[in-house]
């Protein structure tokens, strides 16, 4: 049985992914200050982990580590930072964000208020290096 709820984004995932499961999908965000930024969601409209059974909370927690071994593999990042938060959007997702020294907001979190702005040429560097990271990701899931 697959529980939605209307109306909630993450039930109605537009972003394609680069990996899916019959459980959770795996997408690379958008997001032109942090390439790199990917979400493990959770398929069915879930609230928090302890909603989840045992078998499947190890199971999104082995996806979460899976999705940071492969952003830091391609990355090569300063430091990962891997969130739940779901305070905007109450359905079990993950992000697993990239840092670096000279990003945006780098050492606050990346929904703190931005401390400078990255080169646009590291930037882009960065976002071609995303490319590489839908195919390491889809490796380890395989």
């Amino acid at each position: 049985m697959t529980l939605r709820e209307p109306g909630c984004e993450l039930c109605d995932l537009a972003a394609p992914a680069v990996w899916a499961g019959e459980k959770f999908s795996v997408i690379v965000v958008d997001d032109a200050n942090y390439p790199g930024f990917c979400r493990v969601i959770w398929r069915d409209h879930v609230r928090e982990m302890s909603d989840l059974s045992l078998d499947d909370r190890l199971l999104v927690n082995d996806a979460v580590f899976l999705v940071e071994q492969a952003v830091r593999e391609v990355m090569q990042p300063l430091k990962v930072n891997v969130a739940s938060l779901g305070n905007v959007v109450p359905h079990l997702h993950w992000h697993i964000i990239p840092r670096y020294a000279d990003d945006a907001h780098f050492p606050a979190p990346v929904w703190a208020q931005a401390l400078r702005a990255t080169e646009p040429a590291i930037l882009a560097a960065r976002r071609a290096l995303c490319d590489q990271l839908g195919a390491a990701i889809a490796r380890r899931f395989s």
